[in-house]
């Protein structure tokens, strides 16, 4: 595409700023400078449920990426897990901010699998009181070059500033208590962890689902918590043995079914 055709893209998505048609058409220059299959754009703030801002999926594949991410299983993707904690604004692929094992942890098995991705990439852009949004690329059929991730890294300043004017007040739509229940809220993905199994497991075996499930391996989970890489594997054999399970995605799922219990 010409320089005067991506001109007009991006006056159109000056122009979209504060109507229903924005996301859309900020997509549409996102995909003059390297194509792609998918975007959604979501909003996060602290440990509150995203919020799907936008997406162009198809209604079949609808259901996978956005209503059953909603679910629970956002909980443990690397993209959710950086926006909860300090990360600078730009661009990432997923792949840089995934714990060593993910790509044979249970949420990537179990769940992303389904996606059908070879890759997904986003521009993280910081608003107001915490909040960030999310716009993430995706591809199905191979990843996105080194040349074409360079390309779209140069948008990163329309990307931010448009961003940044269109959802400036993201942090109010939030369900979120004042005060201390705030904090408290905010402390959701903690929570989960640290009750899952209460009753059955120790705090030390919660720790080791929390980081199994993150997709971290026995030598990465060792270094986190200051144990040998035996007694890691010792607390998984004890782990499956209480729950009465067999394997990481048996884990995986009774984790999940825990979140999406009222």
């Amino acid at each position: 595409m010409g320089i005067e055709a991506k001109f007009d893209r991006i006056g159109a998505v000056i122009a979209a700023q504060g109507s229903p048609d924005f996301p859309r058409r900020l997509a549409e220059f996102l995909r003059t400078i390297a194509p792609y299959d998918f975007t959604v754009i979501f909003g996060y703030r602290g440990a509150a449920r995203p919020l799907d801002l936008y997406d162009d999926f198809p209604q079949a594949k609808r259901a996978v990426f956005v209503t059953d991410y909603q679910a629970g299983p956002y909980l443990l993707d690397p993209f959710y897990l950086a926006a909860t904690r300090p990360t600078a604004p730009g661009l990432y692929r997923m792949r840089d901010l995934a714990p060593d094992r993910f790509y044979q942890g249970e949420y990537f098995r179990s769940y992303y699998v389904q996606t059908g991705l070879a890759e997904e990439i986003g521009f993280f852009v910081g608003l107001d009181r915490g909040a960030m949004v999310i716009v993430s690329l995706m591809r199905a059929d191979k990843a996105f070059s080194a040349r074409e991730f360079a390309a779209l890294r140069t948008a990163w300043p329309i990307v931010r500033a448009a961003v940044r004017n269109h959802w400036a007040d993201l942090a109010e739509r939030f369900d979120l208590p004042a005060g201390p229940e705030a904090a408290r809220a905010d402390r959701r993905i903690e929570r989960s962890f640290q009750h899952f199994g209460e009753g059955i497991l120790t705090p030390r075996e919660r720790e080791v689902v929390e980081y199994t499930l993150k997709g971290y391996s026995a030598e990465a989970i060792r270094q986190v918590l200051g144990i040998s890489s035996g007694t890691v594997r010792i607390h998984r054999r004890n782990i499956y043995a209480k729950l009465g399970i067999s394997s990481q995605g048996e884990l995986f799922a009774r984790f999940i079914d825990t979140l999406v219990k009222p």
